[in-house]
């Protein structure tokens, strides 16, 4: 799926799309009975949050629609009364949708818009929606109802990438080109295999969203301020009708925890690290020095002033992203880090980072996805490159233990070999019997064997080698997890 097909995240995060109305009006803001003075205009405009939380007023209607369905339940609202409530917010989610909706800063937030609109439409019914709620425990359970449903697109955008990889992993399971460790050849692998290890991160990021997603799906509806209510509230039905997999079970905790979405930022961070280091060696493969790979002319730019430069700019500004990801986890953790219990104002802070985290994770996915698929393999120039660094020199080590050799004295022969190699200019495998023969009688002719390209990366046929045969077997198993 694209990005495209998730109206709510495309439609709710740039404010200037918004009909944002910032009200001087005498019109009375629902909170406001116990101040004597009106807010300071600068502190109303400074202390509101619908400018970032309207985003959340699918869940916001949500939540209320279950809790007005409880209420009812327990006989605090009658059945006409619940009904008509209902359709209240129906009307209301119509006129958002459609971009009716006026915004008001005076309201403070999603929440206390949404009910000033609903008792201008219903009139004093509409006064009886928030018995036993605080809009501690709504925002709480908004935010929770959110985040679970922006996961599913995560985990959507995020298998696409992982399908992408395995794609091109089984189109390259026999091309070669050098391992590096410390960024120095070390000995050759496929493209496929690599491709594989970047899978692997990617099925560790899934098993920690599906982990972080058990926490989300907790209900703190019914907790109220910060102790619960005097009515008799049913917690379960509203936990059922809102899909929620548990309740949070202490009301103090329920208002004021935001631990799920740190868990969330932190999942996120990890993940945004996997796809910076992907970045940086895309980044490097595509260099003229590499020349690797060819990421595709839609994933890259052009310079303002250097006609043939060709700037891998997704993966860069990826790379970049990870840190602004980084960040949105640090302010959660400062965040949080010196409030007492219950629930204060700081926690308004906790959405703008949350947003653009998912926003963020969302995108740089969405384009990972596409940019894999488009990819080209320059085959020629990785297996070149895998000829230069005497990438096969463990391979002649191991040869020489096979042979009866003891390893620390097939460490000598292979140095003084590739001494010979640098000297010379020329590969282990480019040099005659007789002169390999001159550095350990134990060598014979089936040395070529192991010293090609070919030769070295299929004896590393064992489960998690690099041999074309053992990609293809991981590749097979990664589909079939997929579909269990």
């Amino acid at each position: 799926m694209m990005i495209a097909e998730y109206p709510r995240y495309n439609s709710y995060f740039n404010i200037d799309n918004l009909r944002l109305y910032i009200m001087t009006s005498p019109k009375k803001k629902l909170s406001s009975a116990r101040l004597t003075q009106p807010t300071n205009a600068f502190v109303e405009e400074f202390t509101a949050s619908v400018q970032f939380d309207q985003r959340l007023y699918q869940q916001d209607i949500q939540g209320s629609i279950a809790h007005a369905t409880m209420l009812a339940s327990v006989n605090v609202l009658t059945d006409q009364e619940r009904d008509k409530i209902i359709a209240g917010l129906d009307t209301i989610r119509t006129e958002i949708d459609n971009g009716e909706f006026e915004w008001s800063i005076a309201q403070e937030d999603v929440h206390m818009n949404i009910e000033a609109r609903l008792i201008a439409l219903i009139g004093e019914v509409g006064k009886k929606l928030h018995t036993g709620r605080s809009r501690n425990d709504q925002v709480a359970t908004d935010i929770r109802l959110y985040l679970r449903d922006m996961i599913e697109p995560i985990k959507s955008e995020l298998h696409r990438l992982q399908d992408a990889l395995l794609m091109v992993a089984e189109r390259e399971a026999e091309t070669i080109l050098p391992g590096f460790t410390h960024l120095q050849t070390a000995q050759p692998v496929t493209f496929g295999h690599h491709l594989m290890a970047w899978y692997e991160m990617l099925v560790r990021d899934a098993e920690r969203l599906e982990d972080c997603a058990k926490r989300v799906n907790s209900s703190p509806l019914g907790a109220a301020a910060l102790a619960g209510t005097t009515f008799p509230i049913d917690r379960e039905l509203t936990a059922k009708l809102l899909g929620f997999e548990r309740i949070c079970l202490n009301s103090l905790d329920a208002v004021s925890d935001r631990d799920f979405a740190i868990e969330f930022n932190s999942f996120a961070s990890i993940l945004m690290m996997h796809l910076s280091r992907f970045s940086e060696e895309l980044i490097v493969w595509s260099s003229a020095q590499f020349n690797f790979v060819d990421l595709g002319d839609s994933f890259c730019t052009g310079s303002s002033i250097m006609p043939q430069k060709k700037n891998p700019d997704v993966p860069e500004l990826i790379r970049g992203k990870t840190s602004r990801v980084y960040g949105n986890l640090f302010n959660l953790f400062s965040l949080m880090k010196n409030q007492p219990l219950a629930y204060n104002k700081d926690n308004q802070e906790d959405k703008e980072p949350l947003f653009d985290t998912i926003d963020t994770l969302l995108g740089s996915l969405r384009v990972y996805a596409d940019m894999m698929s488009a990819i080209t393999v320059k085959e020629e120039s990785m297996r070149n490159a895998a000829l230069r660094g005497y990438a096969t020199a463990t391979d002649l080590a191991d040869y020489l233990v096979r042979k009866g050799v003891a390893f620390r004295d097939a460490h000598e022969v292979v140095g003084l070999s590739v001494a010979y190699g640098i000297e010379h200019n020329v590969d282990l495998s480019e040099m005659s019997l007789a002169t390999l023969q001159g550095f350990s009688e134990h060598i014979s002719d089936d040395v070529f064997d192991v010293l090609t390209l070919e030769g070295s990366v299929a004896a590393r046929d064992h489960l998690g080698g690099t041999a074309p045969n053992q990609v293809r077997a991981a590749i097979r198993y990664a589909r079939s997890q997929r579909d269990e």
